[in-house]
């Protein structure tokens, strides 16, 4: 049993643009990133209080 690489590419690829278009909002996630398990996960990891503010802030636009 291996890695599925086509589930290991999106997830990076996700996480490279979930990173682009939370700065694009200047909003970091220091602990963002691909979590190595099976399936893959993204790791959105903890957040300080203004961190998760603005990121209310901007999913109510949504």
């Amino acid at each position: 049993m291996g890695i599925d690489l086509d589930a290991d590419k999106e997830a990076r690829s996700l996480v490279n643009e979930l990173r682009i278009l939370l700065g694009s909002h200047d909003i970091k996630l220091p602990s963002l990133g691909r979590d190595y398990g099976d399936p893959p996960l993204i790791t959105l990891g903890n957040c300080n209080l203004a961190t998760a503010r603005a990121l209310v802030t901007v999913l109510r636009r949504v």
